[in-house]
């Protein structure tokens, strides 16, 4: 068996932790975001002991905010090699691991508190040797700021090299369900790959995250998204309990995608995403299990325009844009034109 599923928070960090205290010659860690205490101390202590540490950090969020600079000091404190990601990209939101060359983590989540206990988020480990082999040799090209190949054969998907490609070929292969679970429904060519699943008789169920989490910018993209997909037939549904973080699609009980990417043009055409195609048995199960479960405990989102008017006062967003019934109206405008204002300091995307 090459591939394995870790379930975050049911799992919690102790595969990773586990992983990284094993190491015994190398660890090539490349994170997004990296502020989790105990998994730094372990990094350290693997360097402490003899493995050849490299880390790769985004510099920073588009904003121009860094959140990886205690990380970062830690660990050139403790004489690991810590670098920027290759600048060619506007961000590196990949998140993975690679253990002594054997052991490959392709996540969706950062190495944070917050996604290893409060978001429902994904990890497969693959030991097979082209996968892991790849992101090595990956993790070398953008280590060194060269140019990067991906293996014609291989089931990693790589942004933006030909992830766009292999999520829409993956959604033409489904012939009676998908299960999405993602943050933003944003990327036109993937929207209309999933009107042509509903249209052909595909039953799908999408879990994402409420319109008033969306960057006021985005608005537009994500919530047109999301109304094409349901007035098509698909479900559209948010977590009542765990906030989503997680970017997994299941297609017909049998093949998976799990890792970094969202459903945006940006993660497709400017940043570095890894995720991962499986059809280990026991993996694809577990994430179906999962993904029920996780159906179970959501709730419906109301996207009329009253819903989504109402919605969006909770960050007051401005809707105007989005030509909504009463959009329009002074009162209603009123009430969201401090939205430019303010939304620098409500609510944060996260990746």
């Amino acid at each position: 068996m090459s591939h394995q599923l870790i379930v975050l928070p049911d799992d919690t960090a102790k595969p990773i932790l586990d992983a990284i205290n094993g190491a015994k010659s190398a660890l090539n860690i490349r994170m997004f975001l990296f502020t989790d205490e105990t998994l730094l101390a372990a990094v350290i202590a693997a360097k402490q002991r003899g493995v050849k540490v490299r880390v790769m950090l985004n510099p920073a969020r588009r904003s121009g905010e860094s959140e990886n600079e205690a990380a970062r000091t830690a660990l050139l404190a403790a004489g690991i090699e810590v670098r920027d990601s290759n600048p060619k990209f506007e961000l590196t939101h990949q998140k993975s691991m690679v253990v002594d060359n054997q052991a490959g983590f392709i996540e969706s989540l950062n190495w944070e508190p917050r996604d290893l206990t409060e978001t429902r988020d994904y990890a497969v480990v693959t030991t097979h040797g082209l996968e892991t082999k790849e992101m090595v040799d990956c993790f070398d090209a953008d280590w060194e700021h060269k140019d990067f190949t991906p293996h014609p054969e291989s089931r990693l998907i790589w942004c933006p090299d030909n992830g766009r490609p292999r999520v829409a070929a993956f959604i033409d292969g489904a012939t009676h369900s998908l299960w999405v679970q993602n943050e933003r429904y944003q990327d036109t060519v993937i929207i209309e790959r999933l009107v042509r699943a509903a249209t052909r008789g595909v039953k799908i169920h999408i879990l994402t995250k409420p319109p008033h989490s969306l960057k006021a910018e985005k608005l537009i993209e994500g919530v047109g998204g999301l109304r094409i997909l349901q007035d098509v037939g698909a479900k559209v549904h948010t977590m009542k309990h765990l906030k989503l973080h997680a970017k997994m699609m299941l297609a017909d009980g049998k093949r998976a995608i799990v890792g970094s990417i969202n459903l945006a043009p940006g993660s497709f055409d400017g940043r570095r995403e890894l995720a991962i195609e499986t059809d280990d048995r026991a993996t694809v199960q577990r994430l179906e299990d999962t993904a029920r479960r996780d159906w179970e405990s959501s709730h419906k989102i109301d996207l009329s325009d009253a819903g989504l008017l109402h919605d969006l006062q909770k960050r007051q967003l401005d809707p105007s844009h989005l030509v909504l019934d009463g959009s329009g109206d002074p009162v209603v405008q009123a009430e969201s034109k401090a939205a430019d204002k303010s939304k620098k300091h409500h609510g944060k995307d996260k990746h």
